[in-house]
């Protein structure tokens, strides 16, 4: 499989260019499947040891997992997202959402990396190591010309179904705030199976409820 590529191209990174073009991996799991079960070793920023994320754990836990996926350690627009993401831990935490960031340094990398960048200050999540991409292949954002993972968010329910997807490429970072919106709406939904959160939906805000009636009466239904 190939995706094509535009913009600019990132300094540090180095790219393997074919006809334009540049190799890439299909996801193996899809939004509405089930995750295989997976583990990967971490570094536990909050606690300054490393340890391990299994997905079995989270679901046994009833916890929904947020993996974000980013390219290197030591890089550029990384560690503004990491710090961005912090902001909404502890909000995270009270939904009984975890986060797992995710690249394929090592956990020693994160450790060194977690020391070195002041911008990581606030990380308490766990940074997880995908060394050999086992993790980032599954999901369809490890890169094969680069060995580097693309940006990748997943949400996965407490059931271990992946229920949203979102892949950028190298050089545009995402908005923790939009995350925490998707993952208030899929909180929202999974106990209201009935309803749908519209575009820019908000918590507390009206939802839908599709029949029949609503049919091309969308906008009467969203006074």
């Amino acid at each position: 499989m190939y995706c094509e590529i535009s913009g600019s191209i990132d300094g540090w990174a180095k790219y393997k260019l074919l006809g334009g073009l540049i190799m890439c991996n299909e996801s193996l799991v899809k939004v509405g499947m089930n995750v295989p079960e997976f583990e990967m070793s971490t570094f536990e920023a909050s606690k300054g040891t490393f340890g391990k994320f299994s997905l079995e754990a989270a679901k046994k836990a009833g916890k929904w997992t947020i993996l974000f996926f980013y390219p290197a350690d030591f890089t550029f627009v990384c560690p503004t997202e990491l710090a961005d993401i912090a902001e909404k831990h502890e909000e995270f935490k009270k939904d009984a959402v975890e986060i797992v960031s995710v690249s394929t340094d090592t956990q020693f990398v994160h450790l060194a990396w977690k020391k070195d960048e002041r911008l990581l200050a606030n990380v308490k999540y766990s940074m997880a190591a995908d060394p050999t991409g086992k993790v980032s292949r599954l999901f369809g954002v490890y890169d094969e010309a680069t060995g580097l993972a693309l940006r990748g968010t997943f949400i996965i329910n407490p059931e271990g179904k992946l229920v949203s997807s979102e892949v950028s490429f190298y050089n545009v970072g995402r908005s923790a705030e939009e995350l925490a919106r998707k993952v208030s709406a899929c909180l929202y939904v999974a106990k209201n199976p009935a309803e749908v959160c519209p575009a820019k939906w908000k918590a507390g805000e009206k939802t839908l409820k599709p029949s029949e009636a609503m049919v091309g009466k969308v906008f009467e239904s969203m006074k």
